[in-house]
């Protein structure tokens, strides 16, 4: 009994941990609304998913940055809640 009560409690820790606000992270495929409503935090797991998706390296800490900017630049502007933030231009 014991052991189903562990793989519970560990099946439940992966789903919670894959998690952002209650929201998946979908990388690229993330809306401008949720990537807005998302803290610091979440916004950098996502880029960092986005990007390795796109099959480049783990970014370091100033593109994290960069991309974060554009994207929320995007979303406030010329962005709309339902669009995907793999849309926004970056350098």
């Amino acid at each position: 009994m014991p052991m189903i009560v562990m793989s519970g409690l560990a099946a439940a820790a992966v789903l919670t941990g894959c998690s952002s606000g209650g929201v998946l992270n979908q990388g690229g495929d993330t809306s401008c609304k949720d990537f807005l409503a998302s803290e610091e935090k979440d916004q950098n797991e996502t880029i960092t998913k986005m990007l390795t998706d796109e099959g480049k390296n783990a970014p370091a800490n100033l593109e994290l940055a960069a991309v974060r900017t554009s994207i929320n630049t995007y979303c406030q502007t010329v962005g709309t809640p339902d669009s995907k933030i793999s849309q926004a231009p970056r350098l």
